[in-house]
């Protein structure tokens, strides 16, 4: 909306977020998604069928102890809750 908005009346991207009260960080910010993500949810669907019982703190404690992954565990839970 605001590229349109700069688009027809010429103007920069600073007034245009002004005028939509958010920030040209926010504006300019671009989500990079990882290829980890798809590790993560497929360590999640194997500790699933091997260790379903132990629930979601275990697992995260196993990845990160045990096997070293530096995630942290609030990305962990994110793609936890993708996969139900």
């Amino acid at each position: 909306m605001t590229q349109r908005s700069g688009a027809e009346h010429g103007l920069s991207i600073r007034p245009v977020c002004a005028a939509f009260s958010i920030s040209v960080t926010c504006y300019r910010y671009q989500p990079s998604l990882s290829d980890e993500n798809a590790e993560i949810a497929d360590w999640l669907m194997r500790l699933s069928d091997t260790h379903g019982r132990w629930g979601f703190n275990l697992w995260v404690l196993y990845l990160r102890n045990v096997k070293g992954f530096r995630w942290n565990h609030k990305r962990i839970n994110r793609i936890y809750r993708e996969l139900e």
